[in-house]
């Protein structure tokens, strides 16, 4: 923490809410994170939950809640309705899932969520990646309109053909392209005018995903149906 503005106790609770917008903390982390006494980190944070500016998933962790949307004049309904499908889709096929949305020439992790044991693939919430690997770069890049999708795919870890097999099969699907050893399967999120606007994503070790499953794939449609229909795009 820095010097602060003078209001302790305001400082703390800027700190933490920083600190948890960057990804899911447990009270342990965010006590780490933040350098505070667990004590104090807990009790701020429960407080900051009591006024929607933090919540909790599945695991007990914390997480940004929706007060802030609301305070800037708007609800970001596609963030809101994402972490509870993530959650859905990482219990549905015990690997690591994300939904991301393109930002500018890279995308944004919107929402995660990691399987509990086991190895898996950790991208928290807020990170920015490339999009010029990975199965969700190629799914929000295959809709591009093709002067566009041109441009945006030069230098990239995939081709113009790929990403036409993407949008003939519906899914995108990486091996080793964004980081070596993980693998990904990406399907695209329609609004109510067929336009794409986010992608939603399982990860995990190759040998889990070399192969996708009718399970998986399954899953992962189902994932990009119901963020569509719960975010009412």
């Amino acid at each position: 923490m820095d010097d602060g503005s003078g209001v302790g106790v305001l400082d703390k609770a800027v700190a933490i809410t920083s600190a948890v917008a960057a990804g899911p903390l447990t009270l342990g982390e965010l006590a780490a994170r933040t350098q505070l006494p667990r004590p104090t980190a807990h009790r701020i944070a429960v407080a900051l939950e009591h006024h929607g500016l933090l919540s909790r998933d599945d695991q007990g962790r914390f997480i940004m809640g929706s007060t802030p949307a609301a305070w800037a004049g708007f609800a970001d309904h596609l963030v809101l309705a994402s972490q509870p499908v993530v959650l859905h889709l990482r219990d549905a096929t015990r690997e690591s899932a994300q939904v991301y949305r393109r930002a500018g020439n890279r995308r944004m992790c919107i929402a995660a969520a990691e399987p509990e044991a086991g190895l898996r693939d950790t991208v928290p919430i807020g990170a920015m990646l490339s999009l010029q690997a990975g199965s969700a770069a190629q799914v929000l890049l295959a809709w591009l309109p093709p002067e566009a999708r041109k441009s945006a795919i030069a230098g990239s870890a995939f081709t113009a053909a790929d990403l036409e097999q993407v949008r003939k099969r519906g899914w995108a699907h990486s091996l080793g392209q964004r980081e070596p050893g993980v693998a990904s399967i990406s399907a695209p999120v329609h609004d109510h005018q067929g336009t794409v606007i986010a992608a939603v994503s399982v990860s995990g070790p190759i040998e889990r995903i070399e192969v996708p499953t009718e399970e998986q794939l399954a899953a992962l449609a189902h994932a990009a149906h119901e963020l569509g229909n719960a975010a009412g795009l």
